[in-house]
């Protein structure tokens, strides 16, 4: 499958979806653009991991069972990834077994947040929370970052 050609600015905001089902990745499409965010969705895991290392994605948002059925590997991948490769994104975590917001459950998947499927008409808000937590958090590296790349 021919991948898009989409061109980002650097004022966009980019996020990236890998939804199990159209009801998610609708819900997730419509609470990201609403947010301001250009919405990538990955169809299969190749093509996840391939957009991901091309594009540094503000937030991720993959459901269990998503990418073409290899959620699981999706995860895996994203999991054994160097810190330095993804800390760039906030990533999120959808599914059953999941409490929504349980920082435990997160920590065990190196995610930043879960969410329960039931509970994506709260998505919104549990994305602003969890965002606004993780740039508080990691702002002085970024900044640190960002001026050892000027140079300064």
């Amino acid at each position: 499958m021919a991948t898009e050609i989409e061109l980002l600015s650097p004022s966009d905001k980019p996020a990236l979806v890998a939804a199990a089902s159209g009801d998610t990745l609708e819900t997730c499409r419509s609470v990201l653009n609403a947010l301001g965010y250009k919405v990538h969705a990955a169809a299969n895991a190749e093509e996840f991991t391939t957009r991901f290392a091309q594009v540094p994605y503000q937030v991720v948002i993959l459901e269990e069972g998503a990418a073409g059925g290899d959620g699981a590997a999706t995860l895996a991948l994203l999991q054994s990834m160097p810190m330095n490769q993804r800390r760039h994104a906030t990533t999120f975590l959808i599914g059953e077994s999941f409490q929504t917001l349980d920082p435990m459950q997160a920590f065990q998947k190196s995610v930043h947040a879960v969410v329960k499927r039931s509970d994506l008409s709260q998505l919104s808000q549990v994305l602003q929370k969890v965002i606004a937590d993780n740039t508080l958090f990691y702002g002085v590296f970024r900044d640190a970052q960002l001026r050892m790349a000027e140079g300064n």
